[in-house]
């Protein structure tokens, strides 16, 4: 099985940082159906199953059922694209993580924790616009601008890594 560890932020959406955007950003509004086509593309090119690594991950239940409104409106437009999302990391957060909305200090570990598990993987990439401080993520991680989102080059990359 070949997967991607998929963030959302600054991912599938861009002008994250952009303070103007914050609410459209966060009520699910600001999700770029190019980068969402481009997402597509690259599961089509190389059959990889989605793992959702986001905070977004908080809004959907133990079966990856949508929580809530926004979570609905992803889960529409990657099936739009026929993309599913397999699964979800565990969560290593702790109440001053959450607190503060700092989900990159426990990413890596928690996609290392979902690797470990699975004894079926045979590639494996992370898509996501933060630097996640670890070596071994590092081998695997495409790195996207959130400015700008997920680009062709990042496609490239990522089949490059996959395939």
């Amino acid at each position: 099985m070949k997967v991607i560890f998929l963030d959302i932020d600054g991912v599938l959406n861009s002008n994250f940082w952009n303070d103007t955007h914050q609410r459209e950003i966060s009520d699910g509004t600001l999700i770029d159906e190019e980068k969402v086509m481009l997402l597509g593309q690259l599961i089509r090119n190389t059959s990889a199953k989605v793992i959702l690594h986001s905070g977004w991950k908080f809004w959907f239940d133990s079966e990856v059922k949508p929580l809530r409104r926004e979570a609905e409106r992803l889960i529409s437009m990657l099936e739009k694209e026929g993309i599913k999302v397999n699964g979800v990391t565990p969560d290593h957060t702790t109440e001053e993580i959450r607190k503060s909305k700092k989900f990159s200090l426990v990413k890596a570990s928690e996609i290392l924790a979902w690797v470990s598990q699975h004894d079926n993987i045979e590639k494996w990439i992370v898509i996501d616009d933060l630097d996640l401080h670890n070596e071994e993520i590092r081998k695997h991680q495409i790195l996207t601008d959130a400015s700008i989102g997920l680009t062709v080059e990042n496609i490239c990359e990522a089949e490059r890594l996959l395939l």
